[in-house]
């Protein structure tokens, strides 16, 4: 149970139904959805869009998103691929023909066709009782109307100001500085687009004026896109079967690549294997393990993850519990592999900048959803005077001839984004996920071992401090103990202590036996848990 003599929040309690986003104001959106009749998905993606307004540095419409839907009753987990693909004439032959080796975070070769409007109209057919035109109106009416930026809002904003200079994105620079915490911002150009979709349907984006926009912006500064590109990519999200571990009673699910969710089953799975650390879920001991097979995890997805349709990822393999157990192995308690088995090549752009959401409704129907444009304002490229952040996903692909990953036409990129969800016995008992780029894979395995394995309440899986190998570095956020750190350096890890938090993250767990919600969101961001 939570001291109550220290700073903090308590777990989100209710009997009907839940929403828990990065913003109290999608929250609140969400369950005035669900109070008008709508179901979990259309509350999910009222509060998705409506965060494309009002938290743009996450997230927004020229982005992807990726979704994992439990129907009430079914026994089924349902999984969307919506992330968008590459040009049709994005061919290595043409990188390097024009000695382009690497992509640039703000260049339109970064960009990749927004993959989420058409995913959420797709969502919405199949398994939503609204459509664009109900789900897109608070976003209509903050984008038009207005909204006070909010703390971290205006932290990660201040971040990204020379990225928004460089780009000459001058509607994110009100008066040539980013907005204060507090300021009134207002986006009548998204606007007016979000009228043209409510109205027209995803049609109105990959088609027509928007597109053109697109199109035209991306053409301007060097792009390969063309109008066919965005007209194919209204049709490009997928239905796909989802991955799952067996992990201490429950199923944990996860989209499959091009997606990361693999790593988090994967680290769910090396963890498993031996006994809880002894030093508890701060101790040097736990976070090392952690560490650890997080290291071996993501070597191997810079060596096999891309879009399945474009290459053979293993994943059969990657998850049996002969190949997890080796990986155990290899970790020593005492000491950091020197040097990792080599299984690929580096492969890491910058990461995070996402945001993850879930809805829980009172029929019991589960939606886990997650929305990005990849970095902090995606490419920086703003699309003519619609309003459009486009995300630089693209980032995500390598440029190295003959790698699995390696970009090509109409191929999807490795993704970071990934929502949860954790089932028992055949029903839905949590959809979760933990926002921050790279560091997603990690944070899912981090809160879950929190929760199940150390016995943490929601809220407090949520909140504990966060480690994660990057780039050659340990990543610390400040709350790490003196003597945890010295101890991580003993055993060999180079300390980083990062600016920035590691991401977010919501979930609700439903407690079937009591008939009761309970609610978790992280403070790292300015969201909250809300039900009734």
């Amino acid at each position: 149970m939570r001291d109550f003599h220290l700073a903090g929040r308590s777990p989100v309690y209710a009997e009907r139904a839940m929403a828990a986003t990065s913003m109290p104001a999608a929250t609140f959106a969400a369950l005035e959805m669900l109070r008008a009749g709508g179901n979990a998905m259309d509350a999910a993606i009222t509060a998705c869009a409506l965060l494309g307004v009002i938290e743009p540095q996450s997230t927004g419409i020229g982005g992807d998103c990726f979704c994992l839907y439990a129907p009430a009753g079914s026994g089924k987990v349902i999984a969307l691929n919506g992330s968008g693909r590459a040009p049709a004439a994005a061919h290595i032959d043409w990188y390097e023909a024009h000695g382009i080796t690497a992509l640039d975070s703000t260049s339109a070769h970064g960009v990749t066709i927004p993959g989420a409007v058409g995913a959420w109209e797709k969502l919405l057919a199949a398994h939503g009782t609204r459509g664009l035109a109900d789900v897109l109106q608070p976003a209509i009416h903050y984008a038009e109307q207005g909204f006070a930026v909010t703390p971290r809002v205006a932290f990660d904003w201040a971040i990204t100001a020379d990225k928004l200079r460089k780009t000459n994105a001058a509607l994110f620079l009100p008066g040539g500085r980013t907005p204060a915490a507090g300021d009134h911002f207002v986006q009548a150009q998204l606007g007016k687009t979000l009228r043209a979709i409510a109205q027209h349907g995803a049609r109105a984006f990959y088609e027509g004026d928007i597109a053109a926009a697109m199109v035209a912006e991306l053409r301007g500064r060097g792009g390969l896109q063309t109008m066919e590109d965005f007209a194919a990519g209204r049709q490009a999200a997928q239905f796909v079967d989802p991955i799952s571990l067996d992990w201490r009673g429950h199923t944990i699910w996860e989209c499959p690549p091009n997606g990361s969710g693999l790593l988090a089953l994967m680290l769910l799975g090396i963890l498993e294997a031996g006994p809880s650390a002894p030093d508890g879920p701060l101790g040097a001991i736990r976070l090392h393990r952690h560490i650890e097979a997080a290291r071996l995890v993501y070597r191997d997805r810079d060596a096999f993850l891309a879009d399945p349709s474009h290459s053979d990822v293993p994943v059969a393999h990657l998850l049996s519990p002969a190949y997890l157990a080796g990986l155990r192995r290899l970790i020593d308690d005492d000491h950091a592999l020197t040097n990792l088995p080599r299984a690929g090549e580096d492969m890491l752009p910058k990461h995070r900048d996402t945001v993850y959401l879930c809805v829980v409704d009172e029929q019991g129907n589960a939606c886990s959803l997650i929305n990005s444009t990849f970095e902090s304002f995606g490419s920086g490229i703003l699309a003519g005077d619609t309003g459009i952040m486009l995300q630089n996903r693209g980032l995500g692909f390598s440029l190295q001839r003959g790698h699995p990953n390696c970009i090509a036409p109409n191929k999807r990129p490795m993704h970071t984004i990934i929502p949860g969800m954790m089932t028992k016995a055949g029903r839905a008992v949590m959809p979760f996920g933990v926002m921050g780029g790279h560091y997603q894979p990690m944070g899912q395995s981090y809160f879950l071992t929190n929760m199940f394995e150390y016995g943490l309440d929601i809220q407090e899986s949520l909140d504990l401090p966060r480690v994660f190998p990057f780039a050659g570095q340990l990543e610390l956020e400040p709350q790490i103990s003196a003597a945890t750190q010295a101890a991580l350096a003993e055993r060999g890890h180079h300390i980083d202590h990062t600016k920035r938090p590691h991401g977010g993250g919501q979930a609700i767990y439903i407690d079937h036996d009591r008939g009761i919600l309970i609610g978790g969101s992280d403070p790292r961001k300015d969201g909250c848990a809300m039900g009734y």
